[in-house]
Parts: structure tokens; C-alpha cells; sequence
């Protein structure tokens, strides 16, 4: 018996809140509003088609298939995070979001997204995190890490929890442990 479409959307948005921390659809919707986006303009933001944008949201598809794609998707949510604590004006942010678009990922991270007069060590948290945690979901996926750590769990506990926290946990747990540990 094959699943309804409404159990395979369920599903795909739950490996999606593995994957992502949450599902692309709540999280596209999220960035849509705080940067002033409509899902075309998302789309072409980040390198999707409008379709597959559509597809990752309702949960026909779960997964992001490019790397580029899931880093120009980090950096726009730490755009947002500019944006939203003042250290970014709107117009600066449609720069910035012409920026992200036209990179291949790989320079994302260390891009003109990140910018160090935030001046907030919660900020700057946020960014070593978000920066881990993309790398690590571009290589693997977190089912995949959290499979990695528990084989690794008996002989290497530290570099285990390292992988379960920021490859397969929640942004929120990650920065809790990245400032538990700094110092």
C-alpha cells in the first residue's frame, strides 16, 4: 500500500526538521517575511527553481540536493539575523542578497554576510555555529552524522557530542554548547 501524499509530506518534513532544524517551509516562510522576499525572488536567491522551491516547502521533496544551494540558504538566515538586530538596513541587505545569489556556496561562509561589527559575542556564536553546522549538512546528512557519532560515542565521547550537537541538533542547543565551552 503505497503512502497518502499527506503521510510522504509528513515524512519529508520531518527528515527535513533533521536535516534543517526545521522544515523548509517553515523556515522559507520565515525568511520570506524578514527579508521582504516573495518565493520567486527566494528562488532565485538561493538557486532553485520556483517548482523545486514549491516541492521543498509542501513537503514533496525533502531534501536540498546542492551544497551552493544549502550555503547561499545559511547566509541568508544569518542575513535575516542582521536584519532583524538592526546591524543590517534593508537596502543593504538587498545588496548583500544580490551577493549570495551570484556565489558558488563555497565563499558564502567567509562572504560579506559575516559581519564583525555586530559587535555582539551572541552574534558571533551564532556565526561560528550556523558556519559548523552548514558544513557539516553539506557533506552529510543529519541522520548520517547522528549515525557517525553513535559510532563513535565509545571511543571518542567529546568528538561525538560534537557531531550529534551541531550536525543533528538544533541551532539553539549548538550555540549552548559552543559558549559552555569557549573561555
Amino acid at each position: 500500500m503505497d503512502p497518502s501524499p499527506h503521510d510522504a509530506a509528513s515524512r519529508a518534513q520531518e527528515l527535513q526538521r533533521n536535516w534543517y532544524g526545521e522544515p523548509l517551509g517553515d523556515l522559507f516562510r520565515r525568511l520570506i517575511g524578514d527579508l521582504g522576499l516573495n518565493q520567486a525572488r527566494l528562488a532565485g536567491v538561493l538557486g532553485l527553481s520556483a517548482p523545486m522551491l514549491s516541492q521543498l516547502m509542501s513537503g514533496q521533496r525533502a531534501k536540498i540536493g546542492n551544497p551552493a544551494v544549502v550555503q547561499r540558504l545559511q547566509a541568508l538566515q544569518d542575513l535575516a539575523g542582521h536584519v532583524a538586530d538592526g546591524s543590517v538596513t534593508s537596502s543593504e541587505a538587498t545588496s548583500r542578497m544580490d551577493d549570495i545569489r551570484q556565489s558558488s556556496g563555497s565563499s558564502v561562509l567567509t562572504g560579506t554576510t559575516h559581519s564583525s561589527s555586530s559587535g555582539s559575542a551572541a552574534g558571533t556564536a551564532r556565526h561560528v555555529v550556523r558556519d559548523i553546522q552548514s558544513l557539516l549538512r553539506a557533506v552529510a546528512s543529519a541522520e548520517e552524522i547522528a549515525e557517525a557519532a553513535n559510532t563513535l560515542a565509545s571511543s571518542h565521547p567529546q568528538l561525538a557530542e560534537f557531531l550529534h550537537v551541531y550536525g543533528a541538533g538544533r541551532t539553539a542547543e549548538a550555540i549552548a554548547h559552543y559558549e559552555a565551552h569557549q573561555g
